[in-house]
């Protein structure tokens, strides 16, 4: 099973949903690179979420270090979290060993494994796995911030087919964009987060879920990161993205709505936005590229949006199969599931570009 990601800042995860621990498996942090241990956990209990539109299952969520972090910085060496489970309820999942969950990685997980995959809660495919994700992202982001001066930030723009009104990145200001840190819930917008909780309640109580999207930029980022071809920017930030279960789509820039404008709307015009020729500075007047030219960062802000699926288990009946009879069967899915992934996802999201854009600057 390939759990690991990166070349000069690898990252590998490892655990169950139900297991003892889950965990991450560090390597390219800077030896004596100080660790802000309340900023990371802090970072942990955002990716929790709200009690009331999230998940019942408590869990706490402390990151304990066991190797590569001593005197309160990184010695270089590989740098290893686990994080305890300890607020399981596997009997809730004891007819899923053979009645398959719609959309879930039940099916495709037998099948890779003959069988004996950990099927509760999702085993090594549930969100869970998420929060060792953030470990790692949230490790990338202070290394990005303290030696790069670059910051990401992510927002949800909307919840299932909902107009909340939520500004995007492209006309918010820069305190705008930070003041999502300070929010219960990813929003730049007050009004938006409150009709977004009060779908997300009404889904719940109909037993249903709904998807979402969600818009991440990444500030501050020079121009020159990035490979052609293969190690594009685009490419690096999109496989990570993509190990965030329930991810489904991404695009960067104006993205699909590129396919439906002229070249004299979409093009970038470049322009020098200072008179200092020691020190000219050089902007796009527009930025429908997502500040990526030929897979090369071009000093703009990278912007990217991704499609979060609605929550998979729901609790209204759905048709499924059993494997042990082989018939069709009708599954109503008990235990304790979140009724819209994309208010947990948005920390996952930022971490996985976190980590991958650190690999390519590294």
């Amino acid at each position: 099973m390939s759990s690991q990601l990166g070349n000069k800042f690898k990252v590998n995860i490892f655990g169950e949903s139900h297991g003892k621990c889950i965990g991450v498996v560090i390597e390219g942090i800077p030896a004596g690179f100080e660790i802000d241990l309340d900023k990371l956990n802090l970072f942990m209990q955002k990716r929790k979420g709200k009690k009331n539109i999230s998940t019942a299952r408590n869990e706490s969520d402390e990151v304990n270090i066991v190797s590569g972090f001593f005197n309160a910085k990184a010695t270089g060496t590989p740098l290893t979290a686990i994080i305890k489970n300890s607020d399981v309820k596997s009997k809730d999942y004891e007819q899923l060993k053979n009645i398959f969950r719609p959309s879930h990685a039940d099916y495709t997980g037998y099948v890779k494994y003959n069988g004996f995959n950990d099927y509760r809660g999702g085993g090594h495919f549930s969100g869970r796995l998420t929060a060792p994700l953030c470990v790692a992202g949230n490790i990338a982001m202070q290394i990005l911030k303290k030696n790069y001066c670059i910051e990401i930030f992510s927002h949800i723009i909307n919840i299932g087919c909902l107009d909340m009104g939520e500004k995007s990145f492209y006309s918010a200001t820069y305190e705008e964009i930070k003041s999502i840190n300070n929010k219960s819930l990813a929003f730049i917008d007050e009004n938006a987060m409150n009709i977004a909780i009060e779908e997300i309640e009404k889904v719940k109580k109909n037993g249903d879920s709904v998807g979402g999207v969600i818009e991440t930029g990444i500030f501050g980022i020079k121009t020159g990161i990035g490979e052609p071809i293969f190690d594009t920017i685009e490419g690096n930030i999109a496989k990570a993205i993509f190990a965030v279960p329930a991810v489904k789509g991404i695009d960067f820039g104006a993205g699909f709505s590129a396919g439906y404008m002229k070249g004299s709307e979409y093009n970038d015009r470049l322009n020098y936005v200072n008179d200092d020729e020691k020190n000219l500075k050089i902007e796009t007047k527009t930025n429908h590229d997502g500040g990526i030219n030929g897979g090369i960062s071009n000093g703009m802000p990278i912007i990217f949006n991704t499609a979060v699926k609605p929550t998979p288990s729901i609790y209204i009946p759905q048709e499924t199969i059993n494997i042990s009879t082989g018939k069709n069967t009708t599954l109503q899915i008990k235990g304790r599931h979140d009724p819209a992934i994309v208010t947990r996802a948005v920390y996952p999201v930022m971490s996985a570009a976190a980590i991958a854009l650190l690999d390519l600057i590294l």
